[in-house]
């Protein structure tokens, strides 16, 4: 089996002198399965960060939170994650239809401030076909049958191809604060929707666009 990473990735270990260090990060830190500590890891956060990139290879990083344990892991080679209600854009969702790389990683601000990198190819699975998926837990089984904004509306199934730390050398450590969420609110003050004071501005392709006029 050949070595992880891309030929740009070995390309610029050999050019910047790198090669030993990557060579011992491959064979001392990185798995293509997701082990019982790195279970546990993601079991306890809240919250990952989320690459995703269309046919073209044009990118999108997004965000995604719940309760701890809302990643879900089926076995040492699947994670899935809900999709919530969100602004309608579906960015993330629409990326993986095209192309099923993704990346996705955890950090731990509150506690231990490590990372975890998962790499791996994405699907789109609908609540109703989730029943039926191997090793599907229970708790994602309660979950599609809980009512209101922490509902999902779908789900991300990701079968890992890499598993690594992120050290936490330089991550923060946070303190967390007491926060009212409001879960799938369509409420702009809750949302802070227009915070930057975007609806105002100009945009290349105007306003009120439909698909069809694209």
């Amino acid at each position: 089996m050949k070595l992880p990473g891309s030929k740009g990735e070995h390309q610029v270990q050999k050019e910047f002198g790198t090669t030993r260090r990557a060579l011992t990060f491959y064979n001392k830190q990185m798995l293509n399965y997701v082990n019982p500590l790195m279970r546990e890891f993601i079991a306890r956060q809240e919250m990952v960060f989320v690459a995703t990139a269309d046919a073209h290879g044009a990118c999108d990083c997004s965000f995604r939170a719940g309760l701890p344990g809302f990643v879900h892991v089926l076995d040492e080679r699947t994670l899935a994650y809900p999709e919530y209600r969100g602004n309608g854009v579906m960015a993330s969702v629409g990326n993986v239809v095209e192309n099923p790389h993704i990346g996705m990683i955890f950090i731990d601000f509150f506690q231990s401030t490590l990372g975890l990198h998962v790499n791996g190819k994405a699907q789109v699975v609908e609540n109703e076909a989730l029943v039926s998926w191997p090793d599907v837990t229970p708790a994602m089984i309660n979950a599609t049958q809980t009512t209101g904004g922490r509902c999902p509306e779908r789900w991300i199934v990701v079968e890992v191809e890499e598993a690594y730390i992120h050290c936490s050398k330089h991550v923060p450590l946070l303190q967390k604060l007491d926060k009212d969420i409001r879960w799938g609110t369509n409420d702009e003050h809750q949302k802070g929707g227009d915070a930057f004071r975007a609806k105002a501005c100009q945009r290349p392709w105007g306003n009120g666009h439909t698909h069809n006029e694209q």
